[in-house]
């Protein structure tokens, strides 16, 4: 008996102890795949200011943009190494399914038949919205709810459709939707006067007014929200590694912001910094949390280089002092009011 009980006490010592060992994670074929080719492929927006937008130089910038250059920051060592592959609402999913793309992300809602019917995993929201709708200020709408009969212009195949017919029948309003299947049609077409409403998330509203509109004073955004729209990247099912890298380097991104790794101060606080929280995150202590994910040591210090924490890439796209003026909102820290609540790097 004593024998026994000695034996059971050795395996469960041997147990513990190879989870203390932490063991390299296999690296996954998609990690594999870009390290080999060089390049991040990552599926974005075809144009929508603040989330993926190319300036004449084919240079792209956006808070999903920053998404795409911080994984290859942390794969391959350089923020630059991306392919971008502008998509429409109609395209994103398939790229993604037939393995054209590594990543999407593009200010893509996740929903239950998105998420159990697609062969896609949902990663990180990294931004939280609602759709709203936006008119010209000359009809003097205060609320949505002034739309009934009438025309509103909506990009097809898009949860945005599909919210505004649920609007519409919820509050028995008859709205006439005018479908396109680019949201450069639906724009265009809202500024040409064919609908008397535009409507998609918030967020875009706002680029589109600021961006597109010859006056931006000549168009206003209704107050309604009329849904919840929790946008973030998504990756195949499948590649169970990849998903945690995508996962980490957002968890990461926001966990910087909380503890006060700027883009600036990231390589002293590397060096000088007592906190051992810091520490984990820049691969400055004894822990190695790349090991886990297939990466190396620095792998979320050369994130914060180049794209900064989570709040700063905001404010350099969306944030104050762009043209797109979005208050963080939702999306602040949790300890700031938001919804940002990154889960531990540990």
């Amino acid at each position: 008996m004593k024998s026994s009980k000695l034996q059971l006490a050795a395996v469960a010592l041997a147990a513990f102890g190879a989870m203390l060992a932490a063991p390299a994670a296999h690296a996954g074929k998609t990690l594999d795949a870009i390290k080999s080719r060089g390049q991040v492929v990552c599926g974005v927006h075809t144009g929508l200011a603040g989330f993926a937008a190319a300036d004449s130089t084919g240079k792209w910038s956006g808070l999903d943009v920053d998404v795409c250059k911080a994984l290859a920051a942390a794969t391959l060592g350089d923020a630059e190494k991306v392919k971008y592959v502008p998509l429409t609402a109609q395209q994103r999913f398939t790229a993604l399914q037939s393995g054209e793309i590594d990543v999407l992300a593009r200010n893509t809602t996740f929903t239950l038949s998105r998420d159990a019917s697609l062969g896609l995993s949902m990663t990180v929201v990294n931004y939280y919205d609602g759709q709203g709708f936006m008119v010209p200020t000359r009809t003097k709408m205060k609320s949505a709810k002034q739309l009934k009969g009438q025309t509103v212009c909506v990009q097809s195949g898009t949860t945005t459709e599909k919210n505004l017919t649920d609007y519409s029948k919820a509050n028995n309003l008859n709205i006439k939707p005018v479908v396109f299947e680019k949201v450069e049609a639906a724009t265009s077409a809202y500024f040409s006067g064919r609908c008397i409403a535009y409507t998609t998330d918030a967020s875009g509203l706002s680029s589109v007014r600021t961006k597109e509109a010859k006056d931006p004073k000549e168009h206003m955004i209704l107050p309604e929200l009329i849904s919840k729209e929790p946008l973030g990247p998504m990756v195949r099912r499948g590649d169970d590694e990849w998903f945690a890298i995508v996962k980490w380097v957002l968890y990461g991104m926001m966990e910087a912001e909380e503890y006060g790794v700027t883009q600036a101060n990231v390589d002293k606080m590397k060096a000088s910094s007592d906190d051992p929280v810091v520490q984990r995150l820049l691969g400055g202590g004894n822990e190695d949390t790349g090991k886990l994910l297939g990466l190396d040591k620095d792998w979320l210090a050369r994130v914060i280089k180049a794209v900064g924490n989570y709040g700063e890439s905001y404010d350099r796209n969306l944030g104050p002092k762009t043209a797109l003026n979005l208050p963080r909102g939702l999306n602040n820290l949790w300890n700031k009011g938001g919804l940002m609540y990154p889960y531990p790097a540990r």
